[in-house]
């Protein structure tokens, strides 16, 4: 059996992890698991065991998502869409899978239409009976226009077998961001979280107490970051620790290396880091975005926890998810609108004095279940 699973991530690089991690899931299963992606992968990721098929690079000008550039700053043009269809249809034609999963699409990612529908329509063509599933987070970003939102749902009734909804359905529900998930509720699958951290513990004494701050693998996060350099001369509860900033990558060399000039006594600023699940097994404090993958690790770690919901342009996904931890005490949220370092300070201390965070027990084995679910689903006639 074989299966070709898209993804497509354009700021933050959660959707790559979640797609890799299925496609492993697949993979360790016994199924020959293509993955295409559309950006670059993060250095950190674990692809072991996949075929991985690259497209010519396209990420956000910013976080409106109004404008896609292509790998050299350029927005990206019926030229360019016409190529990497081109590309991508012939990677169809070559795997001819019997599972093509595609990651978002069609609940987001409108703007690569052009290149998802034609390569739905190739599988179909060239694995007749072939299963089409689209693959989707726990909350989804919600539109200002419902005619928006309706057409999504049409299109997963239109040309989709399954939607697999990666979420514990007794935590949040596909409804509860999506108006119109009634509609396709024949369609949707619930998976589990899907959640695969690390087991690389952190060196000698690296996490231990500290206050973590991490900004999640794209390139946002920088007023966080700027309110983590001032936050521990101010903070009551957490200006004894050690305050570790964790960058990531797609920040860029220079920013790093220019946050880590201004770092005071008492912080560290380095790259993200793979063993950052571990660390926060060992933390006073996490503070964070709301992102999937970062909210699961730190459920995992039971730690204390300041969550900092990233909220630009039309963004409504992180602050939704940070509610629901808050509401059940699993964690302090402080808008991105208001943080600063002050703000960040007190925040952590009330973090801090709340104590240790109720268990949480979610399923995190969405990307087993998801394999399962998958290849039973393949192998029915449809």
């Amino acid at each position: 059996m074989k299966a070709l699973i898209h993804v497509q991530h354009l700021l933050g690089t959660g959707h790559a992890v979640r797609a890799a991690a299925i496609g492993r899931a697949l993979a360790e299963a016994g199924v020959a698991v293509t993955l295409v992606t559309g950006n670059r992968l993060p250095p950190t990721l674990d692809t072991g065991g996949l075929a991985i098929e690259r497209l010519a690079p396209a990420r956000a000008a910013d976080a409106s998502f109004a404008r896609i550039l292509n790998e050299a700053g350029a927005p990206i043009d019926n030229a360019w869409r016409a190529e990497r269809t081109r590309a991508l249809t012939a990677i169809a034609r070559r795997v001819a899978p019997d599972i093509l999963v595609t990651e978002t699409f069609p609940f987001g990612r409108r703007q690569f239409a052009f290149e998802l529908e034609p390569l739905i329509e190739t599988v179909r063509a060239a694995r007749p009976g072939a299963l089409v599933a689209s693959s989707v987070r726990d909350i989804l970003v919600r539109k200002e226009d419902p005619a928006k939102e309706r057409a999504m749902a049409e299109t997963a009734a239109r040309l989709y077998d399954l939607v697999l909804v990666h979420a514990d359905p007794s935590f949040v529900r596909l409804e509860d961001s999506f108006p119109f998930a009634g509609e396709i509720a024949d369609l949707i699958r619930y998976t589990g979280f899907v959640h695969t951290p690390s087991a690389l513990e952190p060196a000698g004494e690296d996490g231990r107490d500290e206050v973590v701050v991490s900004c999640g693998g794209g390139p946002v996060g920088g007023r966080l970051i700027e309110a983590a350099l001032g936050a521990r001369a101010l903070s009551r509860r957490a200006g004894d620790a050690t305050w570790r900033i964790l960058v990531g990558h797609e920040h860029g060399g220079a920013m790093l290396r220019a946050l880590q000039a201004r770092a005071s006594a008492g912080t560290i600023v380095e790259p993200a880091r793979p063993d950052f699940a571990r660390m926060l097994h060992r933390a006073r404090l996490s503070v964070s975005q709301a992102g999937y993958n970062t909210v699961l690790d730190v459920l995992s770690a039971g730690c204390a926890a300041v969550l900092v919901p990233f909220a630009e342009g039309r963004e409504t996904e992180q602050s939704q998810r940070a509610q629901l931890l808050a509401t059940r005490g699993r964690a302090t949220v402080l808008d991105e609108a208001d943080v600063d370092s002050s703000r960040l300070a007190a925040a952590c201390d009330a973090a801090i004095a709340a104590g240790r965070p109720p268990a949480t027990t979610v399923d995190t084995e969405g990307a087993l279940h998801s394999a399962a679910i998958l290849i039973e689903a393949a192998r029915k006639p449809r």
